[in-house]
Parts: structure tokens; sequence; C-alpha cells
């Protein structure tokens, strides 16, 4: 894992086409904006990880009823 320090306003550059910008920093809560093309997913982890664990039990579910 890479880890940096930037300050407000300050961005990084994933790749060609993929920059973070920190727009605000508030007690322990960091606000960060992204841009990105449409055809790349961002989406936060626990969520993306939410939905792995509930996929399989929602499909089961269909299955049975």
């Amino acid at each position: 894992m890479l880890v940096l320090t930037r300050r407000i306003s300050e961005q990084l550059v994933i790749g060609e086409n993929v920059v973070i910008t920190i727009v605000r920093v508030d007690g322990g809560q960091v606000r960060i904006g992204i841009e990105a093309p449409r055809e790349i997913s961002v989406r936060r982890a626990e969520l993306t990880n939410r939905t792995q664990y509930h996929l399989p039990v929602i499909q089961n579910q269909i299955r049975l009823n």
C-alpha cells in the first residue's frame, strides 16, 4: 500500500485518466473528489464487500422461491 500525505486541493493521478482531489478535511473525515471515465466503476469498499457477501444469498433465495 502506498501512503501519501496531501493537503486540501492537492491531487493524485492514477493511470492516464483518474484524478483524485482532496476536497475537505474535517476531524477524522476526508472528503475526496474522483474524476474518472464513466466506464470505470468507483465504489466504496464497504459497499462492494457487502454486495459480494449478499449476492449469493439473494441468488439462493430467488432459486428457492
